[in-house]
Parts: structure tokens; C-alpha cells; sequence
């Protein structure tokens, strides 16, 4: 069995490798050519829990699951948050042929998927970024954005100012653009033109007031039925597109809590972005529409980067 560690998944698994890779998976999940089960997620206590998301990339290809733990309190240790393992099985023989590191794969590939909503919702001439959180996925989204859209400008917030900073700093190094911690959520997004929310925020750190027209927000922060990043007033005054409509219907905080609230109903969810990609759905119906992509994580997306790795050799 081949076992894929953590810098090989982080000296391969680039995001001109990834980007396409998702964007590819998200398609196919959408067209119905993949299989998979909604997550299983087994709370630990304080904020941590224990995940299984399997899956298939279709008949007869390769399928597995991921198993991944989520603490995260490991940030403050400068570990992951998320710690675990893909595990791919032979769609011929069904025997395991790989184990690949979780924690790098999620990294990478929840900001790809963030790059090709970005890509194909937010407006072709948006370049300032707005980043609510400074963790990994924080790092790993402004890289990825910056893949699809030139970006002038990108600006920072946490709970930490110290921490924000830091990022900031680092990204201004890195990306060679005006980068800026700053000094609440509303006034990092004031400018914004694309907003991601990468946070454990257990309670709306983005309201839907501060959005100016033509915004593009993605929701990635929130991976379960509870912690949420966003206002009603978000989810309400957006063209709202999800990774997977049965997710988000299921696990989806934002939209659950705005349709418990008798604001939306399941109608207002108009779709999958895998949709969009295939061009079976519109995304972004004018200029000054507001759109969101919830990203709950494909586990084919997981898979799709585990096997391209896999079966690309080493290099």
C-alpha cells in the first residue's frame, strides 16, 4: 500500500493541479457520476470531532473515505486543526491501494473549491479579498484566490490582532500585494469585493448590512449543522449555491438557521455550484447581485486529489 505523507501531498498537490481536479469532481458529483454518503460527525467535546465522509469517484473507479479528526484548539499549538487520513480503494479488485494525508489534502483542496466558485460567481473584475479568520485555511484561500482573479488588495481579520497581522505580514511577502490586518470584520469587508469565511465563529461574524452590491461571499468556515459565520440577512439577500444541495439542506448552519427563522425556504438553495460549472445553471445573474457558495466538502474532492497523487507517481 502507498502512503502518501503530508510534504509530498504539499510539493504536488498544487493549486494548478488542484483547481482543475475540483473543479472536474464538483461537476461530476452535481451529474450524478460519483457516490457518496453524507458525513458522519461524532462530537468529542470542546468544539472537537471525529469525522467520516466515504465515497466513490464512480462504477468500477476508485473509492474510500476520509478520516479526519477536527480540533481546534491545535492552531494554538501550530498544528493542524484537521488530522487524518484519505484511504483509496481499487475499483477493480476493491483491495486498499493507498493512504494519504487528510490534514494537507483538506487544506488544499477546500480552498480550490472556494477558487472555482470564485472563479465562476464573483465578478471577473473583483480584486479586493477579504479573509474573516488566520488560520490555514485562511493562508491557503488567499493563495488559491489569487489564482483566479488579480487581486489588488487583500485585508485580514481575527479575533487575535497579533494574529492577523502576522498573516498579513506573510501574505504581503508571499503574494507581493497591499495586505492589511484589519480592526473588526466590518471594516475588513467594507471594500471587499470577495469575502471568505474561514473561521470557528460559533456565532455570525459577516452580516449581510456590510455586503456592498456585486459582492461574492464564500462560506467555508462552518462544516456542520451548528457554528455559524454569517447573518440571516446574508443568506436571505443572496443568490445562494451550495457544493452539495443535500448537505447544506442537512448540515448547512446558515441557510438552516435562516429557514428555521421562516425567512427562506429549501427553494432559495437554487442549486450546486457543480451545476453551474456545467453550465446547466446560472450563477451570477447581474453585476450588483450578491452571491454565496456554502462549502460543506465533497469527500469526491478528496478522493479526486488522493488518486490524482496516487496514480501521477511521484515526482
Amino acid at each position: 500500500m502507498r502512503v502518501i505523507d503530508r510534504e509530498e501531498v504539499a510539493r504536488r498537490l498544487t493549486y494548478e493541479v488542484c483547481i482543475p481536479l475540483v473543479r472536474d469532481a464538483m461537476i461530476a458529483f452535481s451529474r450524478g457520476e460519483t457516490r457518496q454518503l453524507l458525513r458522519s460527525i461524532l462530537p468529542l467535546g470542546a468544539g472537537r470531532m471525529f469525522g467520516i465522509m466515504p465515497g466513490a469517484l464512480g462504477e468500477r473507479a476508485v473509492f474510500g473515505a476520509k478520516l479526519v479528526s477536527v480540533f481546534p484548539e491545535n492552531f494554538e499549538k501550530g498544528l493542524q486543526s484537521h488530522q487524518g487520513v484519505v484511504v483509496l480503494f481499487d475499483g477493480e479488485s476493491g483491495a486498499p491501494v493507498c493512504v494519504a494525508h487528510a490534514g494537507e489534502i483538506t487544506a488544499i483542496r477546500t480552498a480550490a473549491a472556494s477558487a472555482v466558485a470564485t472563479d465562476t460567481l464573483a465578478r471577473p473584475d473583483a480584486s479586493r479579498l477579504a479573509i474573516l479568520g488566520y488560520g490555514e485555511q485562511a493562508l491557503t484561500h488567499a493563495r488559491a484566490i489569487s489564482k483566479v482573479r488579480a487581486l489588488s488588495s487583500i485585508t485580514v481579520w481575527g479575533r487575535s490582532t497579533e494574529r492577523a497581522a502576522s498573516l498579513a505580514d506573510k501574505l504581503k511577502t508571499e503574494l507581493g500585494i497591499e495586505v492589511a490586518a484589519a480592526s473588526s470584520s466590518q471594516a475588513a469587508v467594507e471594500n471587499a469585493e470577495i469575502i471568505c469565511t474561514v473561521s470557528a465563529a460559533r456565532e455570525p461574524i459577516l452580516r449581510g448590512a456590510w455586503l456592498a452590491p456585486g459582492t461574492h461571499v464564500n462560506l467555508v468556515g462552518s462544516s456542520y449543522a451548528g457554528p455559524t459565520e454569517a447573518d440571516h440577512d446574508v443568506v436571505v439577500g443572496s443568490r445562494f449555491i451550495a457544493d452539495s444541495r443535500e448537505g447544506v439542506l442537512a448540515q448547512g448552519a446558515e441557510f438552516l438557521l435562516a429557514k428555521a427563522a421562516g425567512l427562506v425556504t429549501d427553494d432559495h438553495l437554487v442549486g450546486e455550484i457543480g451545476q453551474v460549472l456545467a453550465g446547466d445553471l446560472e450563477g451570477r445573474q447581474s453585476p450588483d447581485q450578491i452571491t454565496v457558495y456554502k462549502s460543506l466538502g465533497h469527500v469526491v474532492q478528496d478522493l479526486a486529489a488522493a488518486q490524482a497523487l496516487y496514480t501521477q507517481g511521484v515526482a
